[in-house]
């Protein structure tokens, strides 16, 4: 189970800083300017998640980052649960926005696929994070409003819009998974799959009876011939897309746009 999820702080001061109602901009207060911006501390906070992984991510390495004691962060940010949702909402803001208006249903739902997956592919560790109860600040909502329309007007109810959006985002993510798993597992060994297969040949041909799994021997040999390894990140969101498409098919017609 994912060990960081958003949502996870206190929901007003949460609300507050993602929709820019932080304390020094409420009418009435005077003091100082403050010498950094939230969203400084947000693209901080994402650097090195991108580079260390989220983590990495704690208020005192990030107020190091941004040249601030801890203390002056938390005037800015509450605590690392809001900083969280603060570092996906500006993610979220940035997702590339590539569906074409009138080609039709299947390839608008495919470029919100693959828009999905170019911002997993920069920011990795983002499909790591549960976002069961979601950051509602302006970059999750216009990211939910341009998902929406590419299945909006293909004849689905509103309940089954929402379900088919969270299915076809969820086959992405975990996709996005496998795949960081597989380059964590090659940089670990130093080791493409290809090589650590062969490197292994010899101790798994004493241990396997083809004889005994037929069908997993030849199943096995084929994808490895082709895939260079157990599995390919690639072939299995090319094929998966395809098919999480055909089931949309069948739910919506063909015929509709």
């Amino acid at each position: 189970m994912p060990s960081d999820r958003t949502s996870a702080g206190d929901p007003a001061r949460t609300l507050a800083l993602l929709w820019g109602l932080t304390a020094e901009e409420k009418p009435g207060r005077r003091g100082p300017r403050q010498a950094r911006s939230t969203a400084e501390i947000a693209m901080a906070a994402i650097s090195l998640a991108d580079a260390e992984g989220v983590d990495a991510v704690t208020m005192r390495r990030v107020a190091q980052e941004i040249g601030l004691s801890p203390m002056a962060l938390y005037t800015y940010v509450p605590g690392k649960a809001e900083l969280l949702d603060l570092m996906l909402d500006t993610v979220y803001a940035t997702m590339p926005r590539s569906a074409p208006v009138d080609e039709g249903w299947r390839a608008r739902a495919a470029a919100v696929a693959d828009d999905n997956r170019a911002l997993y592919r920069a920011h990795p560790w983002v499909a790591s994070v549960s976002t069961s109860r979601p950051p509602l600040g302006p970059g999750l909502m216009a990211k939910y409003e341009y998902e929406l329309r590419a299945l909006e007007g293909a004849g689905l109810s509103d309940v089954d819009l929402d379900a088919a959006l969270t299915h076809l985002l969820g086959f992405v993510q975990t996709c996005a998974r496998m795949g960081a798993d597989g380059r964590a597992a090659q940089q670990d060994s130093a080791m493409t799959d290809a090589q650590w297969w062969a490197a292994n040949a010899d101790l798994l041909a004493r241990v396997f009876d083809a004889e005994r799994y037929p069908v997993a021997a030849r199943v096995g040999a084929a994808a490895g011939e082709v895939y260079g390894g157990a599995y390919s990140a690639d072939h299995a969101y090319a094929f998966g897309l395809a098919r999480v498409l055909d089931g949309f098919a069948a739910l919506i017609g063909e015929n509709s746009r």
